[in-house]
């Protein structure tokens, strides 16, 4: 097939995630405008985290940045999975080096019903932002993007990042009423803040479960699944694909498809092949390079690529990615010839 789209909605990452012939296989990467690009970090001096994502001329500016550079297939929308949680009133800062760090962690009852919904209002700057860019970006696709509400809950009640979520497993297990009021509520917060973007004019959406490979797989489907999937069906009249991503999920792919995604994310756990025999043919997949990768010799990059280029073609559509995010001291000319390679494939 040799037609090239000039709208959006018909590019070849959209039709992957539809399961629909492609050109090319689309390449787009997590964290690919970020700390990878010189550019980047000269425009972010001086200016925070969350007040970068507020200001709507600096996130069209650093959104279209890896586009330029790079010839990716999708820019996906600069901001943070802790904006719609700033913008609901949580108290909270994105501390450089850590991560989001929360003033006061969400462990009771009287700070889950104080935790207050999402009004489409609370984020005009991301609204703004989305319309500053589409003229930019003409054909090429913008992905927008939250965090599921598992991964969102573990912030609010860690106060910050983890590793063991031993505060956020307890409630879930201790008082497991509490637990499924606190994710409605986000659950909530995070279809308003994906809505606002939807209808913005993003072309597609993804939903990050960053820390659900924490979970065995009862565990996710009786905590976490069914808000999840509450998120996802409830953009299911969107007319956007939806992209569903996780790290350290091999157990869960199933699960997280039946969660209703139209796309799974892979990690670089899972072979594609092998993710496709859990998922079903009934949905495209996106991945799965290990980011570092590309920190080996080029032989090795191109090798490794190839390899994942051929098990994705077992998908009804593949989106080539990462299988997490661009590591901050990745070499930015390395991305821009691997999407060269993928490309050219």
């Amino acid at each position: 097939m040799s037609r090239v789209s000039n709208s959006p909605a018909d590019s070849a990452l959209v039709r992957a995630a539809r399961g629909l012939e492609v050109p090319r296989t689309p390449v787009w990467f997590m964290r690919q405008a970020g700390r990878s690009l010189p550019e980047y970090r000269k425009i972010r001096q001086g200016v925070a985290m969350l007040e970068s994502c507020r200001r709507p001329e600096l996130v069209t500016e650093i959104t279209l940045q890896p586009v330029r550079r790079h010839g990716v297939d999708a820019a996906i929308l600069f901001s943070d999975i802790v904006v719609p949680l700033a913008a609901a009133g949580v108290d909270l800062d994105i501390v450089p080096g850590t991560g989001p760090v929360i003033a006061e962690p969400i462990r009771t009852a009287a700070a889950v019903e104080a935790l207050r919904p999402l009004e489409a209002t609370d984020v005009s700057y991301v609204a703004e932002s989305i319309r500053l860019l589409l003229p930019e970006l003409g054909a090429t696709p913008l992905i927008g993007f939250a965090g599921a509400p598992f991964t969102l809950a573990s912030y609010l009640i860690e106060g910050g990042p983890s590793r063991t979520y031993l505060r956020t497993k307890a409630m879930m297990y201790g008082d497991p009423e509490l637990w499924h009021r606190l994710c409605s509520r986000l659950a909530d917060i995070t279809l308003t803040f994906l809505r606002v973007q939807i209808e913005a004019g993003v072309s597609a959406v993804q939903l990050f479960d960053s820390w659900a490979g924490a979970l065995s797989e009862a565990d996710y489907r009786e905590y976490v699944m069914p808000h999840s999937a509450r998120v996802l069906s409830g953009l299911a009249e969107a007319g956007v694909p939806r992209i569903h991503f996780g790290v350290g999920t091999g157990v869960l792919l199933e699960a997280m498809g039946e969660a209703g995604a139209d796309v799974v994310g892979v990690d670089w756990r899972t072979p594609l092949d092998r993710a496709v025999s859990v998922v079903g043919p009934a949905r495209s997949l996106q991945g799965n390079l290990d980011p570092a990768i590309l920190f080996a010799p080029w032989e090795v990059v191109e090798r490794e690529t190839r390899r994942v280029l051929a098990q994705g073609k077992a998908a009804r559509g593949h989106i080539f990615n990462l299988g997490h995010g661009v590591m901050p001291e990745t070499d930015p000319d390395v991305l821009t010839r691997l999407v060269e390679l993928v490309h050219s494939v």
